[in-house]
């Protein structure tokens, strides 16, 4: 008989000072550091992408796939990483993970090909799912429950800061060094935050259960790490991704397309299937049946969704359809930032999430954040102005919903599965973020690819063999069509995922309450 997690030994209580650990404030901002960097790797590629085009030959799918080769890995073993942290120790796989993003890093800057980079980003996204899953779980135990809102909204702040500075600092780094300075500078970063970590963070984990519980529920291994598990999430969603990435280029009936498109969901569907018959699964299917925990977790995937497509294709448009360097670019791009950081760190967002309640702020500021796609969708090729109101609009509803998105999940999971919440909260996003990419992207490809009037495999390309200055304004028209269609789409999904997200978070409550 299979037995879910709710039904597991309660942890052993931990040891915690009055009113939560005395240096908590301290430990979160080391924490915040760690996160910072890993989440600024999700953007701040996407202003290398015209270096990396010229100098490594790069095609728009090599592009993607060092975008999507990081997220995907990430997200692949987030669960994994989150269910070893809470066995084995937090502090170690923090440790650990600061480790291997460092040395990964390290080989991302010195690649020298596509193939070179896109295993090296792949190599850090092992380091990342270790630091996304134990930063959570860390903050969590350390903090009092009435200070968690509070510090989890300081940690979803600094998250969506990093998400949306990426540009800023690669566009930065790109003005003053060559491409790969935006991974080396990393390495200070990792081996500052790992001292702090050694220093600072108490270890914190969850014992594992009984001999006797263990016995009786034929798990001779006890409350071990699912490495199978791991691996079908990885390959299902892999297999998912490079199915939408390579339908414009291939054609979406094709052969490879169809084929890879059917292992995607025979191995997730057997992920399901496995996560539900193991006595100690990464992921609790019953999960799904929370209102509040599945509200949540499509609302976050469809924020990351939006932003993370529309930040990949918004850099592009302003670098090869609008002539804007590098930097100049990031800067543009700022706004977005500057209204999360305003929002968050004010209090602002935290106030208006609370007299609004979950379930409205979710809504509400995902509805926001698709006005503001629309926005750069139907202006952005009429100048700045159009841009510029899109990202503040996208920053207002995001620091307002990804706060809350995050809250509401991590509400909905056991305290003792603190390292598991986080990973899923962090799959949520990294997921969320691969998705937009690839989505996006292929309907971008595939509306310039029909509009083009030379046959290319990226911008670039087109206009280098374009023979006229009629040709040249040609696919650049057909650039921003793209964009168009690609941002409206962003729009729509974020919009749905808003009221899908705040209908199911107010239908819990109404079930709590009752």
């Amino acid at each position: 008989m299979t037995t879910s997690p709710h039904e597991q030994a309660p942890a052993q209580p931990q040891p915690e000072a009055p009113g939560g650990h005395p240096q908590r404030w301290l430990i979160l901002g080391v924490l915040c550091l760690a996160v910072l960097t890993v989440v600024l790797d999700n953007t701040v590629l996407n202003v290398a992408i015209p270096s990396l085009t010229r100098e490594l030959g790069a095609a728009t799918s090599d592009i993607q796939w060092m975008i999507n080769a990081y997220s995907l890995v990430q997200s692949g073993l987030l669960l994994t990483a989150g269910s070893a942290a809470d066995r084995y120790g937090r502090k170690k796989m923090l440790a650990a993970g600061l480790a291997l993003f460092g040395v990964g890093s390290l080989v991302a800057g010195l690649a020298d090909s596509t193939g070179q980079l896109i295993a090296a980003r792949a190599g850090m996204g092992v380091g990342g799912a270790l630091l996304m899953t134990t930063v959570l779980a860390v903050a969590i135990q350390i903090f009092t429950p009435e200070e968690q809102p509070k510090a989890i909204g300081i940690w979803a702040a600094v998250n969506s800061l990093g998400f949306a500075a990426g540009p800023l600092l690669g566009g930065f780094m790109l003005n003053h060094f060559w491409w790969g300075a935006i991974f080396l500078i990393n390495i200070p970063v990792a081996v500052l935050a790992l001292v702090a970590v050694v220093v600072l963070v108490p270890e914190s984990k969850n014992p594992p259960p009984s001999s006797r519980l263990r016995s009786s529920r034929g798990d001779p291994h006890g409350d071990r790490p699912d490495l199978l598990g791991a691996v079908l999430s990885t390959i299902g969603m892999a297999a998912l991704v490079y199915a939408i990435i390579s339908g414009p280029e291939h054609g979406w009936t094709s052969g490879r397309v169809l084929l890879t498109a059917a292992v995607a969901v025979v191995v997730l569907a057997a992920f399901a299937y496995w996560e539900s018959r193991i006595p100690y699964p990464m992921i609790d299917m019953h999960f799904f049946r929370n209102r509040r925990f599945t509200g949540a977790v499509s609302g976050g995937v469809l924020i990351t969704f939006g932003m993370g497509g529309s930040l990949f294709l918004l850099t592009q448009h302003m670098q090869f359809v609008l002539g804007y360097e590098p930097l100049e670019a990031g800067l543009r791009t700022a706004p977005l930032a500057l209204m999360i950081v305003a929002l968050n760190f004010t209090g602002v967002a935290a106030k208006w999430a609370a007299r609004l309640g979950t379930p409205l702020a979710i809504g509400l500021g995902m509805a926001v954040m698709a006005g503001g796609l629309a926005a750069i969708a139907t202006m952005a090729s009429g100048g700045y102005a159009g841009t510029l109101l899109g990202l503040v609009l996208i920053g207002t509803g995001a620091a307002v919903a990804s706060p809350a998105m995050s809250h509401a999940i991590m509400s909905a999971i056991p305290p003792e599965k603190a390292g598991v919440g986080g990973g899923i909260n962090g799959t949520v996003a990294e997921f969320g973020t691969g998705l937009g990419v690839a989505v996006l992207g292929a309907l971008l490809n595939s509306r310039f690819a029909a509009l083009v009037p030379v046959t290319a495999t990226s911008l670039p390309a087109a206009l280098a063999a374009a023979g006229s200055a009629e040709e040249k304004a040609e696919i650049t028209d057909a650039f921003s069509s793209g964009l168009e269609t690609s941002l409206l789409v962003g729009a729509l999904a974020v919009l749905l995922g808003g009221l899908v997200a705040g209908a199911l978070l107010r239908r819990a409550e109404r079930g709590d309450s009752a």
